[in-house]
């Protein structure tokens, strides 16, 4: 259990009450980019909540049409359901709309396992909730939620904050201007991201046209084929006959060699860290390769 998720009696480390509320009374965040899966995960959680109940508290607001809106603990609501209880644990904070949407990002992608898709548009939730808080007084910021990031991009901050540099977080972004059959498929890992970022500069048409080709020619475009369709869809010159074309051209083989560590280490002292076994593997291959090059005698 994390520091944060620690709680003692009826307060939160942080000084926040503690109370039961009814699940009746919960209401999932309108715009929850997260997925409430019903896997393994869940199983294991509501066996959990049978055993011991909810050991972290939901963190939730007043909803503007009466109870409350969860913000932290869509999960463990409905683990909660599935287990038969009919109350948990609940932290009440009254955040703005920003606010509230900062804090449901942050603390779901804490979780171990993330879509692509809900990372995608948790980043653009949180970075439209951090351009629209920017310059404002910090009288309510008392959780430091929105701390002052002067002279730092938006995206910038993002990354910081969730390991990722802010091209990283920009290519996440660009997957919500997807259509859902080609968003699919970069959760399921059949598209690779960078040619998914490729191909959202596509307008929803030529994306439609896309996945059409994909399923003809039961292939997917590599990150060449995505850049190349964007160009010509740039010039004005995409059509479903130019995307077949790019499609059916033969995608460059990729090498791919694996070297066993414990066959490697072989031929090393034992004290060479890795980083030492690859610059002398890189050394001794560039020696070969300019011995090749030489003419013969």
């Amino acid at each position: 259990m994390n520091n944060n998720e620690k709680y003692y009696g009826n307060k939160q480390n942080n000084g926040d009450q503690i109370q039961h509320m009814s699940l009746s009374e919960l209401k999932p965040f309108e715009a929850q980019p997260f997925k409430v899966r019903m896997d393994e995960s869940m199983d294991e959680l509501v066996e959990s909540v049978k055993e011991g109940g909810v050991l972290t508290p939901l963190v939730v607001r007043p909803h503007k049409d009466g109870g409350y809106e969860i913000l932290s603990g869509h999960r463990r609501a409905k683990a909660s359901e599935l287990a038969g209880r009919k109350t948990v644990p609940v932290i009440v904070r009254d955040l703005d709309d920003d606010m509230a949407a900062i804090l449901l990002v942050d603390s779901n992608l804490q979780r171990e396992y993330i879509l692509p898709s809900e990372k995608a548009f948790a980043y653009q939730l949180k970075l439209e909730a951090m351009k629209r808080k920017a310059g404002r007084p910090s009288k309510e910021n008392v959780g430091q939620i929105v701390p002052n990031f002067s002279g730092k991009r938006s995206t910038e901050i993002i990354g910081e904050q969730s390991g990722e540099s802010y091209k990283q977080v920009q290519r996440y972004i660009r997957l919500t201007e997807l259509i859902d059959p080609l968003l699919d498929m970069v959760d399921e890992k059949k598209l690779p991201l960078n040619a998914a970022v490729e191909l959202s500069y596509l307008g929803t048409k030529a994306q439609a046209d896309v996945v059409e080709s994909i399923e003809k020619h039961e292939t997917v475009p590599s990150i060449e084929q995505s850049a190349k369709i964007r160009r010509f869809c740039k010039d004005g010159k995409v059509n479903p006959d130019v995307i077949d074309s790019i499609m059916q051209e033969e995608k460059p083989e990729k090498l791919k060699v694996v070297l066993k560590e414990d066959r490697l280490r072989e031929y090393f002292p034992k004290s060479y860290s890795k980083k030492q076994i690859e610059d002398t593997i890189m050394k001794l291959i560039k020696q070969w390769a300019r011995r090749r090059s030489e003419p013969e005698r």
